[in-house]
């Protein structure tokens, strides 16, 4: 069978059917957000600050309700990849999208207030305060990677939603190495994507960041799992 093939023409063979599932499932992500790639790509163009809040408003309402359910849904397949459960179950990107969504539009209306009131902060210390807007930076860097884990978090255990937020929140704090391996990666995919190769974006970038941030996470809650027994 084909994929049994080893040497050369097998490594070509395991490298191209990745490159399908991260394309694939990318494409999928990236077409539920289009109403919100939409607004940003205006957002970029805006003239005036009444302008920049006409189009702020729809993409704020519409975080919760179309970016979270389908970023969840990119960290279900993620884990699959992580897990190899694909080779069990298989399941696509819309069952996922289906089965996480409600929990994903609680997380959504939470997230998306958290870092609302992070971006007004920033926002109104900038010319202000130096040390606050560091301050407020700092934090944003901080609520990007509790964001990230909560993904994680809440493909991964099925749990009440106060406790997905608790249990995401203090993995967030509890592990330096995973914090630092999330936001260094994430922040190295994010920048090379959006300033070096945007065409990516829509392919790649939301999968591999899904894959890489879920692979960190797993193996801290491995290592967590070991050390307790």
């Amino acid at each position: 069978m084909m994929g049994k093939q080893t040497g050369f023409m097998g490594g070509m063979y395991a490298v191209s059917e990745w490159i399908a599932k991260f394309s694939l499932t990318n494409l999928a992500w990236f077409a539920m957000n289009l109403p919100i790639v939409v607004l940003v790509l205006s957002l970029l163009d805006a003239r005036d600050q009444g302008e920049v809040l006409i189009l702020l408003i729809p993409i704020i309402l519409l975080a919760p309700v179309v970016f979270f359910p389908a970023t969840a849904a990119l960290f279900a397949k993620a884990r699959e990849w992580v897990r190899k459960d694909y080779m069990v179950e298989n399941k696509s990107y819309w069952s996922y999208y289906r089965e996480n969504y409600l929990q994903s539009i609680a997380g959504g209306l939470l997230f998306t207030l958290l870092w609302v009131i992070v971006a007004v902060d920033i926002y109104y210390f900038y010319e202000s305060s130096t040390i606050l807007t560091g301050v407020f930076l700092v934090t944003s860097i901080l609520l990007y990677v509790f964001t990230v884990n909560f993904f994680a978090t809440v493909v991964h255990v099925s749990l009440p939603f106060r406790k997905l937020v608790k249990r995401s929140f203090f993995i967030t704090l509890g592990s330096p190495l995973l914090f630092g391996t999330i936001a260094v990666t994430n922040g190295f995919l994010l920048m090379v994507s959006v300033y070096m190769f945007p065409v990516i974006i829509p392919v790649f970038t939301g999968a591999i960041v899904a894959f890489l941030s879920f692979s960190a996470y797993y193996r801290f809650i491995i290592a967590v799992k070991k050390e307790e027994e």
